[in-house]
């Protein structure tokens, strides 16, 4: 196999992405790569001293119309060799005319652009320990409420992403439900994320955060879109502060459906 040649990964490869995650100063992330392993395409490029992945990523598709790219890594020693732009460039060719989405860092940001992505919009990871009282507008979903789930975020969502809510009672914590919203956490390495949360108003959106935030009882992380701004104030006057921030960046057509009203992703690496 060439060393520029990708593959698809396998589960026997998450080690390998663990590591490669270590090298470049991220958590290892097991719970969160297995899932987008299930639920994704990943791809890696083998390192071609035999030790390990030189690079990888991963593509996430949303029915016909979207896919979200994710996990864009290469390892320090295989810097400036194109691996990346060589991934990106397999797995666009992969996403076919759907329009496709990412996170990036000012780092990653210049390979994007050449590849044809624009920026439309910027996130910061916020994350602290909650404080506040239930809301007692929420409750806790069970499978039965899938269908509900499913129906109302195909509607503000814009696009079909069941095959990733179906393994969020698996996946999370917890899924709670109001009316008209549903959100979801579950437990990453250092702390608990919070998301997705969709919602037809903030209010619904604020009660879901907040219970979601409460009941997992640690410092929870929330990625919220900059154009959030008066939910980021509220959450900020309930423990919860500034961090990074990324930016949102399209190829090919926008974003699909209402981003007003989904204020938290899944995960960045889910869009």
């Amino acid at each position: 196999m060439s060393s520029m040649t990708p593959r698809r990964l396998t589960t026997d490869d998450l080690d390998a992405c663990a590591r490669l995650a270590k090298d470049r100063d991220w958590l290892p992330e097991p719970h969160k790569w297995r899932l987008l392993f299930e639920v994704g395409e990943p791809y890696g490029i083998d390192a071609p001293d035999g030790d390990g992945l030189a690079a990888t990523n991963i593509l996430t598709r949303y029915g016909d119309d979207h896919a979200v790219i994710s996990m864009v890594l290469t390892a320090s020693r295989f810097g400036r060799r194109g691996l990346a732009r060589r991934l990106m460039e397999h797995v666009l060719e992969r996403a076919g005319d759907r329009t496709v989405s990412l996170y990036a860092t000012e780092h990653g940001r210049p390979l994007y652009e050449r590849l044809g992505f624009r920026v439309v919009g910027r996130a910061a990871k916020h994350t602290g320990v909650f404080e506040g009282e239930p809301s007692g507008r929420t409750r806790q979903a069970t499978p039965e409420d899938l269908d509900a789930i499913l129906a109302l975020d195909a509607e503000l969502f814009g696009t079909d992403r069941s095959q990733v809510l179906r393994r969020m009672f698996t996946f999370g914590q917890e899924v709670r439900i109001a009316d008209g919203g549903f959100g979801h956490c579950w437990r990453n390495d250092d702390n608990t994320v919070i998301g997705p949360v969709v919602a037809r108003d903030e209010e619904t959106a604020r009660a879901l955060i907040g219970d979601l935030a409460l009941r997992a009882g640690t410092e929870v992380r929330m990625d919220f879109d900059l154009s959030q701004e008066s939910v980021i104030v509220w959450a900020g006057e309930h423990g919860i502060g500034d961090a990074w921030q990324v930016a949102r960046m399209v190829r090919g057509g926008d974003l699909p459906g209402d981003p007003a009203r989904q204020f938290l992703p899944f995960m960045q690496a889910l869009g």
